[in-house]
Order: structure tokens, then C-alpha cells, then sequence
């Protein structure tokens, strides 16, 4: 076929890819916001979780708190990526990788609509820095889809304990 290489282009294949590691641990990830979507809207299951755990666990307590973890998880995943850079630039991305942490510590107070809010809010701003990160060569080629899947089913999951 005229315009369609022969072999297939071995960069984009890479972006494409995700190792198996990242991808099913990243979607395991993900449990906690679904179990608080699943106990928000099933009372039973709210309860029993609430019995049996405690009421930190059900609905969107469990994905405030857990959100707010995985922020700061993903600086000191940004910081590993900022370590491979010298000088302005190395100070440049170390500066980055921290705001997730920071955006949760400071924003995830008050009630849970409001942190709900903030925490999506925070987790589209950290794709923006994955970005910033895989453009300049810093994460795995794979890293971008893998982020932009895993973020819009956080941003999904948390929007639905808040409507």
C-alpha cells in the first residue's frame, strides 16, 4: 500500500506498548476508586464495609484519602524522572515533580465535594507534568498512554462521588 511503511515504526510501537508490570499494577491502582464509587452507590455494601473496616473505606472517603496518596506517590515518581536532568533543567523538573504532593496536602481539607474537586483538579494537572516529563525524553515512551488511561478513569471515578 502506497504510504504505509513495511515494517512498522518501532517509536510509535514503543508509545503504544505498555509493559504488562505497569499496566496491570497502574489498573489495580485504580481498586480503591472503584470500591468507593461501588459502596457509594450500593448502601448494603456501604455498610458492611463500614462494619467491618471502618467509614474511612467507604464511598468517597476511601477515594479522597487514597487520591491524596497516589498524588504524592506520583511526585516521588516525578522526582525519579527529574533525576535524570543537570543543571536549570534538573532544577526545573525536581521544582514539578513536587506540586502533586503539595496540591493534595493543601487542597484536600474542607468537605468532600470541595476535595473531590481539588483532587481532580490535581490529577489532571499531574498529567499535564507527565507530559512535560515524556516530551523531554525523561519517562518510558509508554508512560503518556498509560497516564492518560489511568488518569481519566480516576477523574471518571472521583467525579461520580460527586454528583
Amino acid at each position: 500500500m502506497r504510504g504505509v511503511p513495511s515494517q512498522p515504526d518501532t517509536e510509535i510501537y514503543a508509545m503504544q506498548t505498555i509493559p504488562k508490570a505497569p499496566l496491570y499494577l497502574g489498573l489495580a491502582g485504580l481498586l480503591p476508586f472503584l470500591w468507593g464509587v461501588l459502596t457509594l452507590f450500593n448502601g448494603d455494601l456501604a455498610l458492611w464495609t463500614i462494619s467491618m473496616i471502618g467509614p474511612r473505606f467507604a464511598g468517597p472517603f476511601v477515594q479522597l484519602f487514597y487520591g491524596a496518596i497516589i498524588l504524592s506517590f506520583m511526585s516521588g515518581v516525578l522526582w525519579g524522572f527529574a533525576s535524570k536532568q543537570t543543571g536549570r533543567s534538573s532544577t526545573i523538573g525536581y521544582s514539578l515533580s513536587v506540586l502533586p504532593a503539595l496540591w493534595a496536602f493543601f487542597t484536600t481539607g474542607g468537605g468532600p465535594a470541595e476535595a473531590g474537586t481539588n483532587l481532580i483538579i490535581g490529577f489532571l494537572g499531574l498529567l499535564f507534568l507527565d507530559w512535560y516529563f515524556w516530551k523531554n525524553g525523561l519517562a518510558p515512551k509508554w508512560w503518556l498512554k498509560l497516564r492518560i488511561m489511568l488518569t481519566g478513569i480516576v477523574v471518571l471515578f472521583l467525579s461520580m462521588g460527586l454528583f
